[in-house]
């Protein structure tokens, strides 16, 4: 009996040891990961959706409401903004860079960030034919055509589309909350 309670004893700290270990190194790399994620998995759609803008929107970024903003300026004003949503897709969640021009209150474009679709089927949803739908679309009436709106949806991928558009929706939401916020935070721009 005794045998067995040395080696609870020994296997709980052997337990707890490795959970320390783990929490200390997820702290000590989050900011190395998170700097990443944004270089190579948003930065690549950001920048793309946001193309027209003369500033740094990574590095110029601002949480709110939970949520990164990135800004897009030109001359020192405030012309743009682009958020991260996720929405579920065939094979999982499609993550979507969604562009928002704040003055005329349309999409600037999308971007897809991260997506696990069907490869050559619903990974379609990457290709420009696709996202250039977005572009200047207005934030009112966003769905696939199937569904009343004017999106049309990459054929035999309807999951993947509809979970597109469901994270451009989601973005619009969102900035729609947050716009009195982000005029705020950049009304001197």
């Amino acid at each position: 009996m005794r045998e067995i309670f040395y080696m609870l004893a020994v296997l709980s700290m052997i337990c707890a040891t490795s959970g320390a270990i783990l929490v200390n190194l997820r702290q000590a790399t989050r900011e190395q990961i998170e700097q990443q994620v944004l270089t190579y998995v948003q930065g690549p759609a950001l920048l793309s959706v946001l193309e027209f803008r003369d500033n740094d929107p990574i590095a110029e970024r601002v949480k709110i409401g939970g949520v990164n903003v990135f800004p897009a300026m030109k001359d020192g004003r405030l012309v743009g903004v682009a958020l991260e949503t996720f929405a579920p897709g065939y094979s999982g969640d499609i993550g979507v860079m969604v562009g928002i021009d704040v003055e005329k209150d349309a999409l600037i474009g999308v971007g897809i960030t991260t997506q696990t679709e069907t490869p050559g089927l619903g990974t379609r949803i990457m290709e420009p034919t696709f996202t250039a739908q977005f572009k200047a679309h207005g934030l009112q009436s966003m769905n696939v055509k199937s569904k009343g709106g004017d999106i049309d949806a990459v054929s035999g991928a309807t999951f993947s589309s509809v979970g597109t558009v469901d994270a451009v929706r989601k973005a619009i939401e969102i900035y729609q909350g947050l716009k009195p916020e982000i005029e705020k935070t950049w009304k001197n721009s």
